[in-house]
């Protein structure tokens, strides 16, 4: 598949007289890994739930498998972003196994999920007991159910150890070259360099790079400081 499976163009999304993102665009390629990149409050959760119809947007428009965001588009994406929400009187293994039900999927892919993301000795726990790093490694659980065509993550080696993270990362590349989507938000510029093909940098609510994170240079952490402190663009 050489067209794209996610994309937006032209977002604008503003909170009374507060713009968070202004006419921001992005498109990702099937068999890369995406990274979102931006400091603290620049937007990314915000367009994440605009990609994921959470946030109608004030203008523009959002394309998932080619056509505008619906329920049945949806069923194409795994998502894991801010405040995940569990049923706490469940275990985390119950939990996963309500989303597998409606997926029409086996009990068997709950318990691969959380060996994927080192809960498997803690499937049997109820997920109110769950710590916020745990929560997160849960709801990243759930996203990888039944390996959707486009993952789409906020932060997700946010409660991952070392060896998690780079399970994680080995992961993801495998994912997204099977020809899947696979797009990343995260502050660990370290270990993007390690994970993504292409990027997007956005700031002050509009971007500032989108393109092969080659492009960036070698120096990330130097690239991103300079476009994110209202440097050359």
């Amino acid at each position: 598949m050489t067209d794209t499976q996610l994309a937006c163009r032209g977002v604008v999304v503003s909170f009374g007289d507060h713009h968070v993102l202004r006419d921001v665009s992005l498109t990702t390629t099937p068999g890369r890994v995406h990274a979102l990149l931006g400091p603290n409050g620049a937007g990314k959760s915000t367009l994440m739930s605009v990609l994921l119809g959470l946030i109608e947007p004030d203008a523009g428009e959002v394309t998932l498998m080619g056509q505008p965001v619906d329920r049945s588009a949806l069923r194409h994406v795994g998502a894991s972003i801010n405040d995940p929400a569990f049923y706490s009187h469940l275990s985390a293994r119950n939990n996963l196994r309500v989303h597998t039900t409606l997926l029409g999927l086996p009990d068997s892919e709950a318990d691969r999920v959380l060996e994927l993301v080192g809960l498997q000795t803690a499937g049997k726990k109820k997920a109110g007991s769950f710590s916020t790093g745990m929560k997160g490694r849960l709801a990243l659980a759930q996203a990888l159910l039944g390996e959707p065509e486009v993952l789409i993550l906020d932060e997700p080696q946010n409660g991952l150890d070392p060896e998690g993270i780079a399970h994680l990362r080995d992961y993801l590349r495998e994912y997204a070259r099977a020809g899947r989507t696979v797009l990343v938000s995260s502050h660990q510029l370290g270990e993007v360099l390690h994970m993504a093909d292409d990027a997007t940098v956005i700031a002050g609510g509009g971007v500032r790079f989108a393109g092969e994170l080659a492009e960036l240079g070698p120096n990330l952490e130097e690239s991103f400081f300079r476009l994110t402190s209202g440097g050359d663009r």
